[in-house]
């Protein structure tokens, strides 16, 4: 009998491996539906659902490993790295979805967000007030009018399989929707900005690095207290706060 292996739990969701089967708990039923249907409407390699009893979700394992990890160093190769990008071009000029992603807030819902996190940030002494003003300051670029796309929304490392130097399937689409195509970039790239010109290469476009290096800020700004509220560490080498580091 295959054992019971916890991928990820908190109080929002859980996600089981049995074998070569992945079980998704999530209390919220519209993101199981979000999932379902972004992975229907994408066309890049996903997991196969395999049924739906909500509100568990049952999907196939897709081949291959991870891309990465945060906090860790990539074994990937440069091609893998472009293929990646190549992939995620091919989903971002596909048709767009009919409902908005988490990579498609309002500018002025988002900078009140990001104002109200720093805030949060400093007066509970959780980082120091000039690592919190200068990533508010590189944040700011992130903040413009974009064109939406159709995005995975939380498309960090380990959620992109590979086997060689090809992509066999991105996983996790409960924050897919429209939205803006620099932040998938972003969020791919995070804690691994020494490979994001071969994301870019692959991806085959012109992108403003800039509004990627705000994305990185404006992310990890937003995430820290998420991370420290559901038992994650976002201090851990090569993570979140060493991404806000890094901007000084």
């Amino acid at each position: 009998m295959d054992e019971v292996e916890v991928v990820v739990a908190h109080s929002e969701r859980a996600t089981l491996r049995v074998g070569d089967v992945f079980l998704k708990v999530d209390a919220d039923q519209t993101r199981i539906d979000v999932e379902v249907e972004a992975m229907a409407l994408a066309p890049v390699p996903t997991p196969k659902v395999l049924w739906r009893r909500p509100p568990v979700l049952a999907v196939a394992a897709v081949a291959g490993t991870a891309l990465g990890r945060l906090g860790e160093p990539s074994t990937a190769s440069p091609a893998a790295w472009a293929a990646a990008g190549a992939v995620i071009r091919k989903l971002h000029d596909a048709p767009l979805p009919p409902w908005p992603g988490r990579a498609g807030k309002g500018l002025d819902e988002l900078a009140a967000d990001l104002d109200g996190e720093c805030e949060w940030l400093v007066t509970n002494g959780v980082l120091p007030a000039d690592l919190v003003t200068r990533n508010r300051q590189v944040a700011q670029a992130a903040l413009r009018p974009w064109t939406p796309v159709f995005t995975h929304g939380d498309l960090q490392i380990a959620h992109v399989f590979v086997d060689g130097d090809e992509i066999t399937g991105i996983i996790d689409w409960s924050e897919a929707g429209r939205g803006d195509a620099l932040f998938d970039l972003a969020i791919l790239t995070l804690g691994h900005q020494e490979h994001l010109g071969d994301v870019v290469a692959g991806y085959g476009a012109d992108v403003d690095l800039a509004v990627i290096r705000a994305w990185w800020s404006l992310r990890s700004l937003l995430a820290v207290r998420w991370l420290v509220e559901h038992g994650f560490d976002p201090s851990a080498p090569g993570c979140e706060v060493d991404v806000l580091r890094a901007r000084l």
